[in-house]
């Protein structure tokens, strides 16, 4: 499910899946990198790395995997961290179905 997102300072828009990431899935830490979102591609990327390390990457996949289940929600919570709220009731009624809390 997609959910449209909007700051309402800036009137910057974004659209977010909410749910399991198959870009994470497939391409690690480039969606990160993708949206901007530093803070998590920098996480990602250091755990890929140092797992994938002595591993031979098996660990680094799982790592991905585990990614690719809870990556959305931690974007979008970062999203609404920062002020950030829903564009239409559609996307609010996802974002409250899928247990995130969403300020007016």
């Amino acid at each position: 499910m997609m959910v449209n997102l909007k700051n309402p300072v800036t009137n910057q828009f974004k659209q977010c899946k909410a749910g399991f990431s198959w870009t994470v899935f497939f391409f690690g830490f480039f969606p990160a990198l993708f949206r901007g979102d530093w803070k998590w591609l920098l996480i990602i990327l250091g755990i890929d790395l140092v797992t994938g390390f002595w591993s031979f990457g098996l660990v680094s996949g799982v790592a991905n995997i585990v990614f690719a289940f809870i990556y959305n929600k931690l974007y979008i919570n970062d999203l609404l961290s920062a002020g950030y709220i829903p564009a239409d009731e559609s996307s609010k009624n996802t974002l409250l179905a899928k247990g995130f809390t969403v300020r007016e």
